[in-house]
């Protein structure tokens, strides 16, 4: 260590024959005493002719024994022909000597020359917390029988791998049941839209019934129309008469209840002696769409 100091006050002494005696930078620690692992900050300041260029120490410097932790640089301030840069470094040690110095090196550019002015040690002590413990007499252990509290807290592994777990048993559930559940689904798609269809054309009847309207009549026609094109997804709503009746290769009850429609609503022969006629139509139609939906459902039921 001695020949170490020897070597930093020659270097140090070139460095002042080289730059004058006001050009040298000083180096001290801000707090007297630090502790293990604590930060302690360090202050680097150096004066100098406004011509020189001043280079101070980063991150990849040597800051043994101490650790690196960060840096606060201030513009440089020149006043009455003198210049002023300044530093703090944020440091901390993890060595155990009572007492541990630091010197750091400041690169001065002279043109094409260049010049390293280290500054003098600055020592700092280190503050030790735990006792002196005697090696003769050990301190006497203390047994702590009792339960101390501890605050509950909330267990998220468990819980995430629970979650994890359900949602894994649900997908293979799904896999498994998948086709069942599919056909269960369209099932009761067709149930819930049957359902609909007959309400809303008992309802169409029941209002032809009341007024003998014929805008009623078309009603029930374009729904039962309707009904039958999203049940056996077909253009049925787009179908003439004929067409429709080619469609369903001539079904009875389908050609003759379309007939009796077309010759009430476009020929607009509503009489008291057709009623029965126009009852027994809105039957067939009701039926034959009843007859589609069994079909559909059995179709279903087999896939």
């Amino acid at each position: 260590m001695g020949s170490r100091h020897i070597l930093l006050g020659v270097l140090t002494m070139l460095a002042q024959t080289a730059l004058g005696q006001s050009a040298q930078p000083v180096g001290r620690f801000r707090q007297p005493t630090t502790q293990v692992g604590a930060v302690v900050e360090y202050e680097l300041t150096f004066r100098h002719a406004p011509t020189l260029e001043v280079i101070f120490p980063d991150s990849s410097a040597d800051f043994k024994p101490f650790e690196y932790v960060g840096h606060q640089y201030s513009p440089t301030r020149t006043r009455q022909g003198q210049s002023l840069d300044r530093a703090v470094y944020r440091l901390r040690t993890f060595d155990l000597a009572p007492e541990q110095q630091l010197s750091l090196p400041v690169l001065v550019l002279r043109g094409r020359d260049s010049l390293v002015v280290r500054t003098a040690p600055a020592a700092v002590r280190l503050r030790f917390l735990a006792p002196t413990v005697d090696a003769d007499q050990p301190p006497v252990l203390r047994a702590t029988t009792g339960l101390a509290p501890v605050e509950t807290r909330f267990n998220y592994p468990y819980w995430l791998a629970a979650i994890g777990a359900v949602l894994g048993l649900t997908g293979a559930l799904v896999l498994v049941f998948r086709r069942r559940l599919r056909l269960r689904y369209q099932r009761y798609k067709l149930r819930k839209n049957h359902a609909y269809f007959l309400a809303q054309y008992a309802r169409h009847i029941e209002r032809f019934a009341l007024s003998r309207s014929i805008t009623n009549m078309e009603r029930a026609i374009t729904l039962w129309k309707n009904y039958l094109t999203r049940l056996e997804d077909s253009n049925l709503n787009s179908l003439t008469t004929r067409e429709i009746e080619s469609h369903y290769q001539h079904h009875p009850a389908v050609s003759q209840a379309l007939r009796v429609a077309d010759r009430v609503i476009y020929g607009n022969l509503l009489d008291e002696d057709e009623s029965p006629e126009i009852d027994l139509a809105f039957e067939q139609l009701r039926g034959f769409a009843e007859e589609r939906y069994q079909r559909a459902a059995a179709g279903v039921q087999l896939s």
